[in-house]
């Protein structure tokens, strides 16, 4: 680890190879990462808090929403609604666009966000993360925030990453140039730099997916899922299964290590699972920075234009030659 770069650090020292680099991306920046720092403190902390199963609700997804979700959700939309540098946000938790209120300074950015991705895992004490995409305001908007200014495609991210809360917790964040990861030290309260100029292997040995859903996906699907059954990984053995039902962890893994997640439709969601926005939006955008991809099986995740918040998409995202593959088995079938 270099203990010496720390994030805050690192920002400033490559702020003029971006376009981004103001001090209100910065000031943005700094509060994610406090916030980050927040929500680990009270994972970290979740069996002795009271903060463990769910609270009885339902959020806009249709599903349980847990203690912790509602926590994290609280403190991103307290931190971030003051932090100077945001018109609007949209939490994965939220049916609407937030919009900051007109007593707290305004600013260009707009800011995407799943809380606390893979919460359900928490009880039994998996990897979970939180996502976020940060969007720039179209040049010449002005009054209130309308969703039309939000709802852009992924290739206009100027930067995304997310908190990963495990045995440490890391910072993985790109703004457009490289990916980078840094690991808190409780010691200091910092996040060091630890992972410098990540990449994905061209291909990769290990394959990610609910197999469980098989009987519910297509024909390309159950076929690409079959092609990594035998065809030969990048170490010439077969392909390993791994999967641990939360994203941000199985990202994280495939990042380092390579291979292929993949989330395809099914019958009870012919459209995808996953929000394009606040979680494969981010995602694809450190996949291609790190030199992988990632695909609905059709097209570039990145290229896709969603028309409501909480789009959904399939995905296939992670080493480039497990991603085409899977691309071309669904080109064999067709649109």
């Amino acid at each position: 680890m270099n203990t010496e770069v720390t994030v805050t650090e690192h920002i400033l020292l490559h702020q003029k190879k971006s376009p981004h680099a103001t001090g209100q991306f910065t000031g943005l920046l700094y509060d994610l990462i406090l916030s980050g720092k927040s929500i680990a403190f009270r994972v970290t902390k979740a069996g002795l808090l009271d903060v463990l199963g769910g609270t009885g609700e339902i959020n806009v997804q249709g599903e349980n929403v847990q203690k912790l979700d509602d926590i994290a959700n609280r403190i991103m939309l307290y931190r971030m609604e003051r932090c100077g540098a945001l018109c609007a946000m949209s939490s994965e938790e939220e049916p609407d666009l937030i919009r900051v209120r007109p007593e707290f300074p305004h600013g260009d950015y707009i800011l995407i966000f799943d809380p606390l991705d893979g919460s359900s895992n928490i009880d039994v004490n998996v990897n979970v993360g939180t996502i976020f995409s940060i969007l720039r305001r179209p040049e010449g908007g002005s009054g209130e925030v309308t969703l039309d200014e939000v709802l852009q495609p992924g290739w206009k991210q100027v930067a995304a990453g997310y908190v990963l809360y495990g045995p440490s917790t890391m910072l993985v964040l790109s703004t457009g140039q490289g990916v980078h990861g840094f690991t808190l030290d409780p010691g200091v309260g910092e996040f060091l730099l630890s992972h410098p100029d990540m990449t994905i292997p061209e291909q990769g040995y290990i394959y990610s997916v609910n197999e469980g859903n098989r009987q519910n996906w297509d024909d390309a699907a159950r076929e690409a899922v079959e092609w990594f059954h035998t065809a030969p990984a990048s170490n010439g053995k077969n392909y390993s299964a791994r999967y641990v039902g939360s994203l941000v962890a199985d990202f994280h893994r495939t990042l380092i290590y390579g291979g292929i997640y993949m989330y395809p439709p099914d019958r009870a969601k012919p459209n995808g699972k996953l929000r394009l926005m606040c979680e494969a939006n981010p995602l694809a955008f450190l996949a291609e920075q790190a030199k992988g991809k990632a695909s609905d099986g059709r097209m570039r995740i990145l290229d896709k234009q969603p028309d409501k918040l909480h789009a959904r998409t399939p995905l296939f995202i992670g080493s480039a030659r497990d991603v085409e593959a899977v691309e071309a088995i669904y080109a064999k079938h067709g649109r």
